[in-house]
């Protein structure tokens, strides 16, 4: 995830101020699930478990942590112990070497779980010289890891266009599998676009060429930036959500586009953005991922900050927020940010 830029956040969504602080009954839960800094989560369900991944923190280079009801979590061991030959700690926002290792994404490819994360290349500049942010994958036998990456160079870097971030897999219907990311161009004031590109059986490669996806940070909600990518189908219909504006500011925010293609292009809703702000309840929501629950109901899974501390210059963290994503005729629509009690899933 990249630092806070100089733009300053419009005013968060106006609501109602809480009369008093929500406590929840048998069978249901509050939010937020994890309840410390836990950015970025990337959510999967192995049989009955559910696994939870996260930018670096806490002195790891991912984490990571489990679930059987996608409410009460454990957290686990860092799930990548050892990054590849050709990252490390980079002097990438100051001039100290530090973790830079961001946004992980995990699927199960062909009996094996694949881990797919943000890290620097440190013999790759970008643009303004520094280290580029690429993706590398990594493998485990099992979801808690411990991945590992013996890959050689990046699985895609787009030096050119400030790296490339973000990235989430897709396991189309008809059985091709691909990768989806964007360019890390708000880095060096370039567009942010994401991008998609098939992936070979195992997941460990790419093959062909990559497809600009046709989203661009070209709308005010957005303001200078697009992330987080994360792609379902329904009813036909390819749904991509994503992230936009400053992450560490009230601004930031969930939206999505949809097209009758995998590689589109996409058009983006009309309502946009769909997950937002809620003044004196949370701030700040996004970076996303969807996981289906045992019953076959989807749930957005992100990380919001407290509305008294948005931003780590201010105190705050990036804690884990569940709600419920259902589909009223074409729209996508998430139930929330809903602090509760709601339902346990």
């Amino acid at each position: 995830m990249a630092p806070a830029t100089t733009s300053p956040a419009p005013s968060p969504t106006p609501s109602a101020t809480p009369s008093a602080a929500p406590s929840a009954g048998e069978g249901e839960f509050l939010n937020p699930v994890i309840n410390r800094d836990f950015p970025d989560p990337h959510v999967i369900r192995e049989g009955d478990t559910y696994y939870a991944y996260a930018t670096t923190g806490s002195g790891k280079n991912l984490q990571s942590a489990t679930s059987k009801d996608l409410v009460s979590w454990t957290l686990l061991d860092d799930p990548l112990p050892k990054l590849a030959s050709w990252s490390g700690l980079t002097p990438l926002f100051s001039e100290t070497p530090h973790m830079a290792t961001w946004a992980p994404a995990a699927a199960k490819i062909d009996g094996k779980f694949v881990l797919y994360y943000t890290t620097p290349a440190l013999d790759t500049p970008r643009p303004d010289g520094v280290p580029s942010q690429c993706i590398g994958v990594a493998v485990s036998d099992s979801p808690d890891g411990p991945f590992v990456d013996s890959s050689k160079a990046p699985i895609v870097c787009q030096a050119d266009l400030g790296g490339s971030i973000d990235s989430t897999y897709f396991l189309d219907e008809n059985g091709k599998q691909y990768l989806i990311w964007k360019n890390d161009g708000n880095c060096c004031g370039t567009d942010t676009r994401f991008f998609i590109q098939e992936l070979t059986p195992n997941g460990l490669a790419l093959r062909g060429e990559p497809t600009d996806m046709g989203v661009d940070n070209d709308t005010t909600w957005e303001r200078f930036v697009i992330e987080a990518p994360t792609l379902i189908r329904h009813e036909g219909t390819y749904y991509l959500f994503f992230s936009g504006n400053d992450f560490a500011s009230a601004a930031y925010a969930v939206g999505y586009a949809t097209s009758d293609k995998v590689t589109g292009p996409y058009t983006d809703a009309e309502e946009n953005p769909i997950l937002k702000t809620v003044r004196n309840v949370v701030a700040g929501p996004g970076h996303q991922s969807i996981v289906t629950d045992r019953d076959g109901d989807l749930w957005m899974t992100y990380h919001a900050w407290d509305v008294k501390h948005i931003g780590y210059q201010n105190g705050g963290r990036r804690a884990m927020w569940i709600d419920e994503l259902v589909f009223e005729g074409d729209r996508a629509v998430v139930r929330g940010p809903d602090v509760g009690p709601q339902p346990i899933p």
